[in-house]
């Protein structure tokens, strides 16, 4: 069975994304296509990337690294639930991204944001993020407005106009993970021959 990741990118007290997690979550949990985890990164604390080699050569000497590394490991896609700020995501979530490499390749991502302009700026980042990190993502994305759909910017009231949007990034987001099975076949094959 597919099995695909709902990341919370957040880790700020208070944090609206949480509950935009538990949502999405909720609603994936729901189909027989896939199966769904949420995984908090406020259970991986990790701290400022500390190994001392690339995470390309897949070489851990830490053991909050190698935690992340197996539980990343675990799954054919991913979710990013992640908040706009700056401009960008959160420095969390990026750091997160930057301990791994070998992990996300040939998987897919696809994205859940929320902000003033419903969070879009952080996912034109993490677009470029993933492309390095050769995650394949998917079109479909699902932009919350902070204005609109959190009551006094904390309590999550969302729309169910947003439903189709989740629908329509979930079916992209399985749907490319198992197209990309071959390709992660291929790279379990040439490692155990390396």
């Amino acid at each position: 069975m597919t099995k695909i990741a709902i990341i919370l990118g957040s880790t700020r007290p208070g944090r609206n994304g949480e509950a935009v997690a538990k949502w999405v979550h909720g609603i994936a949990e729901r189909r027989s296509d896939a199966e769904f985890e949420l995984v908090d990164l406020a259970d991986f604390p990790l701290p400022h990337f500390d190994e001392p080699g690339s995470p390309a050569m897949g070489v851990y000497s830490n053991d909050h690294t190698k935690a992340w590394s197996a539980k990343i490991a675990e799954f054919d896609g991913y979710v990013f639930v992640t908040p706009e700020y700056n401009h960008s995501t959160s420095g969390v979530l990026k750091n997160a991204l930057d301990y791994l490499y070998t992990e996300w390749n040939n998987k897919a991502a696809a994205f859940v944001s929320y902000g003033g302009v419903g969070g879009a700026r952080a996912v034109e980042h993490l677009r470029l993020i993933a492309s390095e990190l050769q995650l394949a993502t998917v079109r479909a994305q699902v932009a919350i407005s902070l204005i609109t759909e959190f009551e006094n910017y904390s309590v999550f009231t969302p729309g169910d106009y947003l439903l189709p949007q989740v629908d329509t990034m979930l079916d992209q987001v399985v749907a490319w993970s198992k197209a990309l099975e071959p390709l992660r076949a291929t790279d379990g094959q040439e490692q155990a021959a390396a």
